[in-house]
C-alpha cells in the first residue's frame, strides 16, 4: 500500500491540529477515510466542504475511489478559501 502525506491547509489545519501527517492508502477514499477515523468530529466536518490536489493536480468531481495514489504522493486537503 502507498505512503503518501496528507496536507491540511486553513480550517483543515486547524481542525487536524497539525499540518500534515503520513498514512498509507491506494486511493484518495481510502485515505480520507483513514483521516476521517483518526480526526472523527470537525475534521470529518470540514473535509465535507474541501477540494483536494493529488500530487498537484486537482480532483474535482472525480469519484474519490478512482483516484489513484503513488508512493511519496502528496494530497493537500483545501478548504474553501474567503477573499482571494
Amino acid at each position: 500500500m502507498p505512503k503518501v502525506t496528507v496536507r491540511y491547509w486553513a480550517a483543515a489545519k486547524a481542525a487536524a491540529g497539525v499540518a500534515e501527517e503520513p498514512y498509507e492508502a491506494d486511493t484518495l477514499a481510502g485515505a480520507l477515510a483513514a483521516v476521517r477515523e483518526r480526526h472523527p468530529g470537525e475534521l470529518t466536518r470540514v473535509l465535507q466542504r474541501c477540494s483536494f490536489l493529488v500530487d498537484g493536480d486537482p480532483v474535482g468531481t472525480r469519484a474519490h475511489e478512482t483516484v489513484r495514489l503513488a508512493e511519496g504522493g502528496t494530497v493537500e486537503v483545501l478548504p474553501p478559501f474567503a477573499g482571494g
